[in-house]
Order: structure tokens, then sequence, then C-alpha cells
């Protein structure tokens, strides 16, 4: 089969490679799409030791089961794989499991390639209607699903509802769209990107070029010190500030103004199977809008994908790639 796949510091090479072959429990999927992940770029740009080359990346994908009693089935696919019986696990929060392992990490190859196996517990059926491209952000739309869960089941429920988005990106938007969904009512992103801000104004989201004024939920989508340092200042007194963003480890936290002012500080991590299965209902009966926000590439054409998001060029909050195009 062809993949994509990173061989070093912003290098990607299109070529083949084995294919998969699925173990016992295992289905065989025949990739239709699957999106580009901020954690992709950093493994590209180097910054990811968990992400050693050379490796398949990419775990945003929906496909076709090959073979088997399922065979033509399509499925979205939920890509971190758990031990199923550790006390984590058992308590529904399969992301904290200590033997977790998600595709695009070591051992696991990536979904940047024709075919992938997966475990058939980690696959959700995806109706005739929804489009291969929306069932790909599943696994985006999760990761702030998850978050804006967690966020608004630890907002006093006196406050506001009102959030501040930080990252304009897929993750960003996506929170945007699950916050609004669980029932808060204003939503502005911030995104410095004059490029990507117009992109989403055009498609009806409140945005800012800067953070201003305090807000009951804070969400960073970036997850850079600066980042940090204006969910810190931005944050209501009493107010909830949930981290996804993975751009670097260290600094922006003002640990004082948290403590003085009462402000829950959440670090959120992927996502449970149950908000897996729960996102992907959300998209398939449309509560997440139309999802028409994002830009469909070939799969060959990967490495200038890469490129042009490095480039900053890209307004489209999401590219989506195709195997077997081109």
């Amino acid at each position: 089969m062809k993949a994509l796949v990173y061989d070093g510091v912003e290098t990607l090479g299109f070529r083949d490679v084995p294919d998969p072959s699925p173990q016992a429990g295992d289905a065989l999927i025949k990739i239709e799409a699957v999106g580009i992940c901020g954690s992709d770029m950093h493994a590209y740009l180097g910054h990811d030791a968990r992400r050693p080359a050379p490796l398949i990346l990419g775990h945003e994908a929906a496909g076709i089961i090959i073979g088997g009693p399922e065979e033509g089935m399509r499925v979205t696919i939920n890509p971190l794989v758990n031990c199923g019986t550790c006390p984590a696990c058992m308590a529904g929060r399969e992301n904290l499991c200590p033997t977790r392992q998600i595709i695009s990490m070591q051992p696991r190859e990536g979904a940047f390639a024709q075919m992938i196996s997966m475990p058939e517990a980690n696959l959700v059926t995806v109706p005739d209607h929804v489009p291969m491209t929306k069932a790909a952000l599943a696994e985006p739309l999760a990761v702030s699903w998850h978050a804006a869960r967690l966020a608004t089941e630890a907002l006093h429920p006196a406050m506001d509802k009102r959030a501040l988005i930080l990252g304009g990106g897929a993750i960003g938007l996506a929170a945007a769209l699950a916050l609004r969904a669980m029932g808060i009512t204003k939503t502005t992103i911030v995104e410095p990107n004059i490029t990507r801000r117009a992109f989403l104004t055009s498609i009806g989201e409140q945005t800012a070029a800067e953070a201003l004024g305090e807000w009951p939920v804070v969400i960073d989508a970036v997850g850079y010190a600066a980042t940090r340092a204006t969910a810190s200042a931005h944050a209501q007194p009493g107010g909830v500030i949930a981290h996804i963003g993975l751009g670097e480890d260290t600094g922006g936290i003002d640990v004082r103004r948290l403590t003085l002012q009462e402000i829950t500080f959440i670090g959120t991590y992927t996502y449970t199977a149950q908000d897996f299965r729960d996102t992907a209902a959300a998209i398939f009966d449309g509560r997440l809008g139309d999802l028409n926000w994002t830009e469909q590439r070939p799969l060959c054409d990967g490495a200038a994908a890469f490129a042009d998001l490095r480039a900053g060029t890209v307004a489209a909050p999401k590219i989506i790639l195709d195997p077997w195009s081109g």
C-alpha cells in the first residue's frame, strides 16, 4: 500500500510500505479520509519525542472495513487503544489507562496510509448520509467535546454561560461548537492569524485578534506559555480554564492569580470512549453544525499540505487527506 511517512524534521515521503497485518479482534480498514492534526505538525517539526522517524503519522480517520463479517461497513476510528481492565478503564476513563496507545505513536503506525488495522472495539459505525470527510472529524471533535464537558461540569451554576477560546484551528473551533451544544450561549475565538480569522468569521464564528475582558470559561487550544498567560489573565474569578493544547511544556500559568481568584485549571487529554461515541452521534445528527470548514487534498500531496500549514497559508482549520486520489 501507499503511505505518507515521516522521515525526519520537515521531511515526509509518499511511498510503498507493507500492508498491515490484523491481529485477533482487529479489523482491516480502507482509509477514505484522514485529517492532519496539530500533533502531527509537532512531530513533523521534530518537537515530539513520542513520534520518532520513520513513522506513519495520522490518527483522525474514517474508512470502510475490508473482509470479515462486517465487510463494507463504514466506520470512524477511535485511535486510542487501551487495556480495558485497569481501574481507569473500568471507571470509563480510558484516556487515563496507564498502558494506553494511540495510532501514529510507536509502536502503532498511523492512518496516513491506504489501510490500517484497528481493534473492532475502537470502531463506530457511520450512517450512509454522513460523508467520510465529516466522519474523520470525530477524533478532533471528541478532544474538544471532552474538554468542553469537563469545563461545563466544573463551572459554577451561578456563572454566565460564556466562553473564550484561544486558537482558531480545528480544536478551538470544535470547542466552540461543543460548548454551544452544551448550553454555553456565547463563544469568542481568539485567532491572531488574519487569514484564518477571516475564514472563521465567514462561517459565522465570533472572533477576535486578541483576548479582552474576563470570561467564566477559557479554553486553551494552543498550549504555549503565551496562551496560558492569556488564559490566566482573562479567566473570571471563580471561572474555569480547560487546557488542551500541547504547544510547549512549561511557563505562562499565573498560579498566584488562579489561587487568589479560585480559578479551576483542568488539564484535558483526548477523550473517553463514551465521549468519542457521543461526539460521533452529535456529528451524525447535526448538533455540531454542517462541518463544512475543511479542505480536501490527496495524500500524495501531503508533504505540500504540511509545508503550507507550516507557512501559515492555510485558511481552513483542517486539511483532510484522501489516500486514494491524485
